[in-house]
């Protein structure tokens, strides 16, 4: 399998030295669909940051971090084409990130600037095909009918939509989803991640989408990542996740993790160490 994702040795000490990503090793491969799991502070957000080269790893360590086979970040310096390497890379997250004053149809038009001149994308002008491709995204993700809406008066999940859209039209190879939903209803959430596992499997896109529950990493995800303290504490099938597990690895904080069913199953004997569990899943 082609390998989308690649990080190699990523550490990351914050200024109050936290010691907040550790040796973290990962191949992510191309079409797959995975989720990031662990309680609050565990450093998923941090290191879908790294991914994006948007915060870099501590420069006195061999940490690397390649997408799409091309270079992030290497010894804690981003690359000089990270540009490039960003256009093929989708974020989504959990603020949305659109601009409320502008119709929808503009926010998912600028999934299109790296391709734009720059003079166009300065005067907002965008060709009739180029149109017609945000709206067959909006289409796409159901919100065709909001496209000239401003996008400030959709509710918080047809907001995320948009953002996906937006990645329709940006065409990106790799999908990168920090707490899409953590904002959103039930119902929002379920059609939010229906739309990412559609993506995943009629484009062939890759998705790493961080998530707070587990439920949603085991309905929609075949392979699960689980950070605990900023290290990997577990790699492998989403259905080998029992609440037992789960408890093992994160202890008290497992509820921060665990959906509210689950949270009250009774635990299941599960391995005392979490490097039992890798082994498990290896």
């Amino acid at each position: 399998m082609t390998t989308a994702i690649r990080v190699t040795r990523l550490n990351k000490h914050f200024a109050n030295g936290r010691h907040a990503l550790c040796d973290i090793d990962l191949h992510i491969g191309k079409g797959e669909m995975v989720a990031l799991i662990g309680a609050s502070g565990s450093g998923k957000s941090t290191l879908m940051r790294h991914l994006a080269g948007l915060i870099v790893a501590d420069p006195a360590s061999v940490s690397e971090i390649c997408i799409n086979g091309q270079t992030v970040q290497h010894r804690g310096r981003v690359a000089r084409n990270v540009r490039r390497v960003r256009a093929g890379v989708g974020m989504v997250f959990q603020q949305f990130n659109l601009v409320g004053r502008l119709p929808v149809l503009t926010n998912v038009l600028a999934g299109q600037l790296h391709r734009t001149h720059w003079l166009r994308s300065l005067t907002g002008w965008f060709t009739q095909q180029e149109r017609a491709q945000a709206l067959t995204a909006l289409q796409r993700v159901g919100i065709a009918e909001q496209a000239h809406q401003r996008a400030s008066t959709l509710s918080g999940g047809q907001q995320q939509r948009a953002a996906i859209a937006r990645t329709l039209v940006q065409q990106a190879q790799v999908v990168l989803a920090d707490e899409p939903i953590a904002s959103l209803d039930p119902e929002s959430s379920r059609r939010v991640m229906e739309i990412l596992t559609r993506i995943n499997r009629e484009d062939g896109v890759t998705v790493l989408v961080s998530l707070h529950q587990v439920d949603m990493a085991l309905r929609y995800c075949p392979r699960t990542i689980a950070l605990h303290q900023g290290k990997v504490a577990y790699d492998g099938p989403s259905a080998a996740l029992t609440p037992g597990m789960l408890r093992s690895l994160y202890g008290v904080l497992a509820d921060d993790v665990l959906s509210p069913e689950q949270a009250e199953s009774p635990p299941r004997a599960a391995p005392a160490r979490p490097e039992l569990v890798m082994a498990q899943a290896a």
